[in-house]
């Protein structure tokens, strides 16, 4: 019997059921986050391109949440809000992170430029944000 064929519970396996790329590669059969998704398809795999650009510009959005000002709120609930947001962007990262271990050069690419849109849209809105306080007239 060959030694590969069966796992460590008995259980007989093809060498397609235990095929996972080391490197980087082009194409849309993958398993990205979940088994069996995106399964071929064309469709679902632009889906979890969608997806995963999304989750990566979400963090860079996050990443700039505005922070409690000090005596307006109760510091416990400013804490508690910037503790869920701050939760919520290391779930999106960790799952960015999985769909990138993938090794899928697509599902990379989607992650830079999620990425890179997310800072894009940041950095415009702190610049406006500057110039629009710097333009104002003083009194």
């Amino acid at each position: 019997m060959d030694p590969g064929s069966m796992s460590d519970s008995g259980m007989h396996m093809s060498p397609s059921d235990m095929m996972m790329h080391m490197s980087f590669y082009w194409g849309k059969d993958a398993i990205i986050l979940f088994s069996g998704w995106p399964n071929g398809s064309l469709g679902m795999y632009m889906l979890a391109f969608f997806c995963v650009f999304l989750l990566a510009a979400a963090i860079e959005i996050f990443s700039v949440s505005p922070t409690a000002k000090i005596g307006t709120h109760n510091p416990i609930v400013g804490a508690l809000i910037q503790t869920c947001v701050y939760a919520v962007r290391m779930g999106f990262a960790y799952m960015v992170m999985l769909a990138v271990m993938s090794f899928n050069l697509g599902i990379f690419i989607a992650a830079v430029a999620g990425h890179t849109v997310g800072f894009f849209l940041v950095k415009v809105r702190a610049l406006a944000i500057a110039y629009k306080n710097e333009t104002a007239p003083k009194v």
